[in-house]
């Protein structure tokens, strides 16, 4: 395994900390020569040091990718250090938490510019390298969010919402080249900093919703991805009745959400607003967990949890096929 490793040059977004930090130490231990960008410079020598202890060789390369031409630097930076750009990895994000019209119209639009825009202008400037090489990995980290809406996240749930349509569409550009592959992980809530990160005007704490997930769950999937790339991975149990819940009940999904998310709300500690890392990066929650860890105890809880929804969506499923007999 790490030799065919020691022979890529993978680029990862959003190394700093979280998911991104989580793929880079992974891919490490595999070998891989990484090209490591983020917006926080301290962070990412931080993420670069324990990639090199473990044996990797590495560029760290500040980006924002907010702005196109830092992405094209990005670019030309990995292809000159890795000679080619193997695979690339779209894992930066940002979110905005609020009633919409309490969330400053600025916050939201750098949300949709980081979220989705700066996936599109990353494949736009790296899919050119792909097919003068005649090989390439495109690796999308979307998100759960990507099936399932959020509310008092629209800026959020549109950019996931809007990256999936990117995503399937570029697959269908991409049909005919064998070797050239765009990958989307649908994972769902992670134990990682970007909570704490998030801009937030609910005036309230804010936590993920269990199960929450290990960043290193995602990271070892985005390795296999890479062994024998699939174009889509659902990460989760909890991922995957979220979006079964939404594609057979979506009204009733939706009401649901926002049942518990008020609930949620009214009931947590009050927090200051703030616009957190969306428009400028944040000096805290350098790592790879953001605390969320559950307990033994809580998993098992969640696991129940889970598998009752998904024995509620298959009641649900059952009642209607019936319903649709006896109608015919």
């Amino acid at each position: 395994m790490q030799s065919s490793f020691q022979e890529k040059t993978i680029v990862i977004t959003g190394a700093s900390s979280g998911v991104g930090k989580a793929m880079a130490l992974a891919l490490a231990a595999q070998g891989a020569t990484l090209v490591l960008a983020a917006r926080r410079e301290a962070a990412l020598e931080e993420t670069a040091q324990a990639c090199i202890e473990a044996g990797s060789n590495v560029l760290t390369v500040p980006t924002d990718m907010q702005q196109v031409e830092a992405i094209r630097l990005l670019a030309e930076k990995a292809h000159q250090f890795g000679g080619a750009i193997d695979v690339w990895i779209n894992n930066a994000g940002v979110l905005a938490a609020g009633p919409l019209e309490e969330v400053p119209a600025e916050v939201s639009e750098a949300v949709i510019k980081t979220n989705l825009l700066g996936y599109m202008h990353a494949a736009h400037i790296v899919i050119p390298y792909f097919k003068q090489q005649q090989h390439g990995i495109l690796i999308n980290n979307i998100s759960v969010g990507g099936w399932f809406p959020t509310p008092y996240a629209t800026a959020y749930t549109a950019s996931k919402f809007g990256l999936r349509g990117f995503s399937e569409a570029l697959k269908g550009e991409l049909q005919g080249w064998r070797n050239i592959h765009v990958c989307d992980l649908y994972p769902g809530f992670l134990d990682t900093p970007g909570m704490q990160h998030a801009a937030n005007y609910t005036g309230k704490a804010l936590k993920p919703a269990p199960p929450v997930y290990s960043a290193e769950k995602v990271a070892r999937a985005v390795v296999r991805i890479i062994q024998s790339p699939v174009p889509k991975k659902t990460i989760g149990a909890g991922a995957a009745l979220l979006r079964l819940a939404w594609n057979v009940f979506p009204a009733i999904s939706r009401a649901a959400t926002v049942f518990v998310m008020r609930r949620y709300l009214n009931n947590a500690p009050a927090l200051a607003t703030t616009s957190g890392n969306v428009t400028q990066p944040v000096d805290f929650g350098t790592s790879v967990d953001g605390g969320w860890q559950m307990s033994k105890a809580s998993r098992q809880r969640a696991a129940v949890v889970v598998a009752a929804g998904i024995a509620g969506v298959a009641a649900g499923l059952l009642i209607a096929a019936r319903k649709n007999q006896h109608h015919l």
